[in-house]
């Protein structure tokens, strides 16, 4: 991995107290330190520094009554203002009226997933989401919380999503509705894991054969894929949650 390959020029590294996390977790497949745990922990308290923060301005906006006027240029607020709304306009073209009950869920994953992609793109960050520890993390979380919607949208209903569209057919179609759920998450983490960390590589291996010309391209490629990719796991999610809370004949 970047951060495991890099490690001596990741910010992470110079932090006392984030180094000395390091040596409790040791990579598997070679022994060394894991050192894209640090480097995890500390992107992902910066992204919760810069949610606090743009939180804070919104709410002092709000408190001083000038929440309904627009800024004239770009700000904190206007940056998730657009954010949250581009989400949530996407999710409602895939889910329908229901799209705002699962915008916590689906937005959280998207700044989180975006913003892990474009930490590659900054000098001493490698992107936790190029680990899979990270990206079946998230996976996970989509899994359990699809499932817990269609339990406590259809009780144990819910069940029927598994048996297909015929009750004589249940025999064939359970094992196979099985097979396949629990073929989510791991293709879930593993098309995100794929992508940032092939991009990462091919990045680094075009730098070392032209250090001059390529970081503007391997930056808008870089952009590119962030992108991308956050948008397919929040599509993917989105239609996991729509099939598990869905009141069709199965």
């Amino acid at each position: 991995m970047a951060a495991e390959g890099h490690h001596d020029i990741l910010w992470s590294s110079l932090i006392p107290g984030l180094k000395q996390l390091e040596e409790h977790f040791v990579n598997p497949s070679n022994g060394e330190p894991a050192f894209h745990v640090s480097n995890a922990i500390l992107i992902v308290l910066i992204i919760l520094c810069l949610v606090v923060i743009a939180r804070g301005k919104i709410k002092d906006r709000i408190e001083r009554d000038e929440d309904l006027v627009p800024d004239d240029r770009l700000t904190v607020r206007n940056l998730m203002e657009l954010m949250v709304s581009g989400i949530l306009k996407i999710m409602e073209d895939s889910m329908g009226p229901v799209a705002p009950r699962f915008l916590y869920l689906v937005g959280s994953l998207a700044f989180f997933i975006l913003f892990s992609n474009l930490a590659g793109l900054v000098p001493g960050f490698a992107p936790p989401t190029d680990n899979l520890n990270t990206t079946l993390a998230c996976a996970l979380v989509v899994f359990v919380a699809y499932n817990l919607y269609g339990f406590k949208e259809h009780g144990l209903a819910y069940l029927k999503h598994f048996m297909g569209p015929f009750w004589w057919l249940a025999w064939l179609m359970i094992p196979i509705e099985i097979i396949s759920h629990l073929a989510r998450p791991m293709s879930l983490s593993l098309r995100l894991f794929g992508n940032i960390m092939g991009d990462h590589k091919v990045g680094a291996i075009f730098f070392m054969l032209a250090p001059l010309a390529v970081p503007v391209f391997t930056s808008v490629l870089g952009l590119f894929v962030s992108f991308v990719q956050t948008f397919v796991f929040m599509l993917l999610t989105m239609v996991y949650l729509s099939g598990a809370i869905e009141h069709g004949e199965h």
